[in-house]
């Protein structure tokens, strides 16, 4: 049974810092899982993956010291079960909103009768195609369900979400929570931080880990010394575009034209 490393160092305390992939390249996603970061997460909600592209995403960083985070589209017990029976052990559910949402999606993640999670084995990865012995009885313990609070109705919901047995840790993002706030478009607007710093608190209290994304180095510091335990500091498609700019401006601009 593989070990959820993700998930020890969260109950352990321990800060993991993360990249958000955008891209659904098996290439792209070995060469980010071998730059040292403590997890990835594999978006399936705004960018172009499903259960059939996640698999060699998984495939690719298997081999590196590197965790795999998969957020799907929503928290569907259908799409729950697929990502899971490809080796997924923690995920990202989003638009959590109330309790019933949070233990919903961790009746997901659950075989019967602790949840509802389809049963099967033979045609699985995430048994090794029924090759790990008492897969059904060991794996609870490695799954790891991350909800994800980006509603001004999740917020006060919070210490409800927060209490429910099975989520390991509450993720803020920035962009809807804003766009719920009124604020779209604004995610660094000081209304938001404001209310990510209380949530962080609120978590921090219930004995869960906190986490959020953002791309500002100085923020991500910020969040971190509030007590976010897992805080992705940076985006693929944004790395790749800002570093292939720059290049371009250096050999294209009229200081690097001139003899």
């Amino acid at each position: 049974m593989p070990a959820n490393v993700f998930k020890q160092a969260l109950q352990s305390g321990r800060t993991q810092i993360g990249l958000w992939m955008g891209t659904a390249d098996p290439s792209l996603a070995e060469l980010l899982a071998n730059t040292g970061f403590d997890w990835l997460l594999i978006d399936a909600e705004h960018s172009p993956n499903d259960p059939r592209s996640v698999l060699p995403l998984l495939q690719a960083i298997a081999p590196y010291p590197v965790h795999p985070i998969v957020r799907p589209v929503q928290g569907a017990p259908e799409l729950i079960k697929q990502y899971l029976d490809i080796g997924a052990q923690t995920l990202l559910l989003p638009m959590i909103e109330t309790a019933d949402d949070a233990a919903r999606v961790v009746a997901a993640t659950r075989y019967p009768t602790r949840g509802i999670r389809g049963v099967a084995s033979a045609t699985t990865r995430a048994s090794r195609w029924s090759r790990i012995d008492h897969y059904f009885e060991r794996c609870d313990a490695e799954m790891c369900v991350l909800v994800q609070v980006e509603s001004v109705k999740g917020l006060r919901n919070l210490p409800a979400i927060a209490a429910v047995d099975g989520v390991d840790g509450v993720f803020f993002g920035p962009a809807d929570l804003a766009g719920s706030m009124g604020l779209i478009g604004k995610p660094a607007d000081p209304l938001v931080l404001a209310a990510i710093a209380d949530g962080i608190a609120a978590v921090k209290s219930a004995g869960k880990a906190s986490g959020t994304l953002t791309v500002d180095a100085q923020l991500a510091r910020a969040f971190l010394a509030m007590g976010a335990q897992f805080v992705a500091v940076g985006v693929d498609t944004l790395l790749l575009a800002k570093a292939a700019t720059e290049l371009a401006v250096a050999f294209k601009s009229p200081r690097a034209a001139a003899p």
